[in-house]
């Protein structure tokens, strides 16, 4: 019988075992498989030496191991972030950011990967690279994951040259040590595929990567919020807010006009006392728009007495893009303002500026 060949990083782990089980393999088998694929990195059938070669020619028959390999690759000036354009295999472009983070005495240094979710993004935010070129598809599960296992492969290697220069052991090797699901689209609504990709990172056996260095981003989809807190996974919930009151936030986020303010607060609430979890909330700074004195009040009476902390973003201008950047007093001041309300605040951090590394933003140029 005939196989079209497909990517094994698009079988899940049961199916996987399904298959193995039909060749006659012991149960122990899926799992030297599968930590091969995703702990070990393995680019080839041939290098799975933990399985004998038939076995091996029997799967090369009927799966291909596909890692990403960039089409366009940068790095910043202060080599602190990277970005890769990545092309699919039916020509779609899609981007992934690797940011490094020093030590800052809170906390560790650490590597954080943006991934992408989807090829484009229906949502049509106003200040977003992604959102001005519309949506084309979702993205697998094995291309969400396969984003992270090419970072990591590089972050691995920088990890031992440091051993080998003797400025770090080999118990401080980290790799990735933080996943944030704010690339290309709206997680939320390829919500099947970023959940089976989020259980292949966590996985022991897969990426090992703790559920609490995981965050999802979304722009409000009230159902999949409510969704995701039945889910039984300890991740971290990230809303794109970017305004306080329905008028402002309508005018850069379409969705809003679906689920406006006060349903999407109602659903942060409920998704709270249910797992217990702090949300985060987004908040893109846009000059002359939603970065005033009274809109910070707003926010502060909005988000008061809520489980929460905001980060505030000054945003990556864009060609076709009508807002500037937040100067850095004012963007203070906006802080200073949440302060009074007891709402915990972080002003991000600017990375990869000189490299576009907003989501979007490299695709764009390759398409001028």
């Amino acid at each position: 019988m005939n196989h079209k060949k497909n990517s094994i990083f698009d079988v899940s782990f049961e199916d996987l075992k399904d298959i193995l089980v039909d060749l006659g393999q012991p149960d122990y088998r899926i799992k030297q498989l599968w930590r091969s694929l995703y702990h070990e990195g393995k680019k080839s059938f041939s290098e799975i030496t933990n399985i004998s070669k038939d076995l091996r020619n029997i799967l090369s028959k009927r799966f291909y191991i596909d890692l990403f390999k960039p089409k366009i690759y940068l790095s910043s000036k202060d080599l602190s972030t990277d970005k890769a354009l990545f092309e699919l295999k039916d020509g779609e472009l899609i981007e992934t950011v690797l940011m490094r983070y020093n030590s800052d005495g809170h906390r560790n240094s650490r590597k954080t990967v943006c991934i992408s979710t989807q090829a484009g993004c229906a949502l049509g935010c106003t200040f977003c690279a992604t959102g001005q070129q519309g949506f084309r598809r979702n993205l697998t599960f094995g291309e969400i994951v396969k984003q992270v296992l090419y970072m990591r492969q590089l972050a691995l290697s920088e990890d031992m040259k440091e051993v080998a220069k003797g400025s770090r052991t080999k118990g401080e090797i980290q790799g990735v040590t933080n996943i944030v699901f704010m690339g290309m689209g709206e997680p939320l609504a390829n919500y099947d595929n970023i959940i089976s990709a989020i259980r292949i990172l966590n996985d022991p056996l897969g990426l090992n990567i703790g559920a609490r260095h995981i965050t999802v981003s979304t722009v409000g989809l009230v159902p999949q919020i409510l969704k995701l807190s039945e889910e039984k996974i300890q991740i971290n919930l990230a809303v794109s807010l970017h305004a306080s009151d329905n008028e402002t936030r309508s005018s850069t986020m379409p969705i809003n006009k679906r689920y406006p303010i006060e349903e999407l607060i109602n659903a942060c609430k409920k998704y709270i006392s249910k797992t217990g979890r702090r949300i985060f909330f987004e908040y893109v700074l846009l000059s002359e728009h939603n970065d005033s004195e009274e809109h910070a009040y707003k926010l502060g009476k909005l988000l008061n007495g809520i489980k929460c902390h905001v980060n505030l973003i000054p945003v990556n201008p864009t060609d076709e893009g009508i807002y500037g950047r937040t100067k850095s007093d004012k963007a203070r001041n906006f802080q200073a303002k949440l302060k009074k309300f007891n709402i915990p605040s972080t002003l991000r951090s600017e990375k990869g500026i000189d490299i576009n590394a907003g989501c979007g933003q490299l695709r764009s140029r390759i398409e001028l």
